[in-house]
């Protein structure tokens, strides 16, 4: 594959992290959360949403090892569930509002791809790369297993004994959730 392309593929993986990123603190200060905004991680410029590690190392390493994938991710957008106006499912809408922004992503330049007129097939192809890394990126952290967004989206929907035994998986000192 092209050394060119590959570069590409690592910025668009780096630039879907961070609207992903974003989208999270954006839905978390739209419910009432200002945690995001106030740590500077509002934003789309990328210097605060880096990981030295997720973002920069391991994509590099990946890139000149011929590994065959490339993956990464940023930094977690903070937010404090307790600000959330919505309690029940506030923390899930929070969660989807990632996914959600690689959706938007994907089905923005998909359109491109397929409403405008382009004749370059590198254009296209450029556009193919944008559109299959913010889906894949959007199934991927819908996985329904913590830390990913899936597991977030379904805990409000799932029962007592789920909700503890996933509590008790990610964090053994959490406390459990008090059944009403």
């Amino acid at each position: 594959m092209d050394m060119n392309i590959i570069i590409f593929q690592v910025i668009v993986l780096i630039f879907s992290a961070i609207i992903h990123e974003y989208m999270h603190g954006w839905m978390a200060d739209y419910l009432g959360d200002p945690t995001a905004k106030n740590a500077g991680r509002l934003t789309l410029n990328p210097i605060p949403h880096i990981d030295i590690f997720g973002s920069i190392i391991l994509p590099t390493i990946l890139v000149l090892s011929n590994f065959g994938i490339v993956f990464g991710w940023a930094k977690p957008v903070p937010f404090n569930p307790n600000n959330l106006s919505d309690k029940k499912y506030g923390s899930a809408k929070v969660a989807l509002a990632g996914p959600m922004g690689n959706f938007i992503t994907a089905l923005f330049f998909g359109m491109i791809m397929r409403f405008a007129p382009i004749a370059s097939t590198e254009l296209m192809s450029f556009l193919s790369i944008i559109v299959f890394i913010n889906l894949l990126l959007m199934v991927f952290n819908l996985v329904p297993i913590p830390p990913m967004d899936g597991s977030k989206v379904i805990m409000p929907f799932s029962s007592y004994l789920i909700r503890n035994l996933v509590i008790s998986a990610a964090n053994p000192a959490a406390t459990h959730f008090k059944q009403r």
